[in-house]
């Protein structure tokens, strides 16, 4: 047989693979066979010229079957398209939540879903508990009720389920967990999990929270999926990541250290990263000579009250000093925030919950989008404890001057960006900071 030559493999080794926007607009990407999800990532974060904060991800999508999932980082790309049908296709979407449970790890596992097996005897320290899913000799368990949909019906059972690293089971017995009472639902080796986006009302399922386990081999048939409800988001993402973690371990952990690792050595496909802290800041006095930090909340409140003032006067004294823009400074206050990420326009508030929802649902995970009710105003919608709440940013008028305000004055804004500016440093009247704003790229 005729030897291949060189550049006859590298052409083999290379596979094309379509990657759609939120936008729908597509990119084709050619990738070798050994190339991660991350790796992906990482190369559409720089022709696509965004920042690269590692909240990326590639997400498979099945538009028939009503299931997506986010790729793990370590993922072979290649490898996941060989086993999804025609229909199918990636994504190119943020989703904050990829590892925030290994810096927020008790809201994701609420204490009572969480035991040891039966050999261990008793309940487990949280602090405790993502070590304990990262060694491989210890044997942590998620329990609680789940509607599982029944086989070739619309009917859904209510069974006491448990989560170990051999797969998940259900009691056919109450709430026992005897062997002899417990059944194998699935196994998380062959299997991957992923969320339900058709709604509720096509599987007539008893709750919004659901989710699927998927064979990997199966590419389309609905018999072979087994169909789950929880009762509420957090029981819901609970056993979703706990899955991951029980599939993965260190395997995740690893990808998640991976960014800091590369600081010093970025690849090329990059950015550098400014990612701070939200814990990292603290309310500053610089009025003296040098800075210092303001303990008192009581003081750091004025202060940040100051700040917002301060930023008032400043576009007073643009007016008066006038603008060598040809666009007038209150006018171009009203459309300045049109060129930022966070915010999308005439959107209806189920699109605004949608996009929460897909990226992630952290904490400070925030959108600003024109208000239905009121054309002259904005909604501020922001995530906090995984629940979605809205606030309307009303405008007002000062000298002739037009203000922005979330608390009825008592804060003003020349425009939406000194507004968000604001709250990414001050909570105010919020129920937490602004942190990661939700974003599409088009690609």
């Amino acid at each position: 047989m005729p030897s291949c030559s060189p550049d006859c493999c590298l052409l083999q080794a290379v596979e094309i693979v379509k990657v759609w926007s939120e936008d729908g607009a597509g990119k084709v990407v050619e990738i070798p066979a050994d190339m991660t999800a991350r790796d992906v990532c990482q190369l559409l974060v720089y022709k696509s010229h965004c920042l690269d904060d590692n909240a990326w991800t590639l997400v498979e999508h099945h538009p028939i079957l009503g299931l997506e999932r986010c790729l793990e980082d370590h993922e072979l790309v290649v490898q996941v398209q060989a086993s999804m049908s025609s229909d199918s296709k990636f994504l190119f979407r943020k989703n904050y939540a990829k590892y925030e449970f290994f810096r927020n790890p008790l809201n994701f596992f609420p204490e009572q879903m969480v035991a040891w097996c039966q050999e261990s005897d008793g309940s487990i320290p949280q602090s405790q508990l993502l070590q304990n899913f990262l060694n491989s000799s210890s044997c942590p368990e998620i329990q609680g009720y789940l509607y599982v949909k029944e086989p070739g019906r619309k009917s859904w059972k209510k069974l006491y389920m448990f989560l170990r690293r051999s797969g998940l089971y259900y009691s056919t017995k109450g709430t026992s967990k005897e062997p002899r009472h417990l059944q194998l639902l699935s196994d998380l080796e062959d299997s991957n999990i992923f969320t339900i986006f058709t709604g509720r009302k096509l599987h007539n399922a008893p709750a919004d929270y659901q989710f699927c386990i998927k064979p990997s081999k199966v590419r389309s048939d609905c018999k072979e999926l087994k169909m789950l409800c929880a009762e509420d988001e957090q029981s819901r993402t609970c056993w979703m990541t706990a899955f991951r973690l029980l599939k993965y371990g260190m395997v995740l952990y690893q990808s998640y250290n991976v960014p800091q690792q590369r600081k010093s050595n970025l690849s090329p496909f990059s950015a550098p990263v400014r990612s701070v802290s939200e814990n990292s800041l603290v309310a500053m006095d610089f009025s003296g000579r040098t800075g210092r930090v303001i303990d008192n909340p009581v003081e750091a409140q004025s202060a940040a009250l100051e700040e917002g003032q301060t930023w008032r006067k400043r576009s007073q004294r643009m007016n008066v000093l006038g603008s060598p823009s040809p666009l007038h400074p209150s006018s171009l206050s009203t459309v300045i925030h049109r060129t930022q990420v966070w915010f999308h326009g005439r959107i209806m508030r189920e699109e605004a919950h949608k996009m929460i929802i897909q990226q992630g649902q952290v904490d400070g995970l925030f959108l600003l989008r024109d208000s239905q009710s009121n054309p002259k105003a904005f909604v501020l919608t922001l995530c906090h404890h995984q629940k979605i709440k809205h606030f309307q940013i009303l405008p007002c008028e000062e000298d002739g001057q037009v203000f922005f305000s979330l608390d009825d004055g008592a804060t003003k804004f020349t425009d939406l960006i000194h507004l968000v500016e604001f709250y990414q440093l001050n909570r105010g009247v919020l129920p937490c900071k602004l942190k990661h704003p939700c974003t599409a790229v088009a690609l």
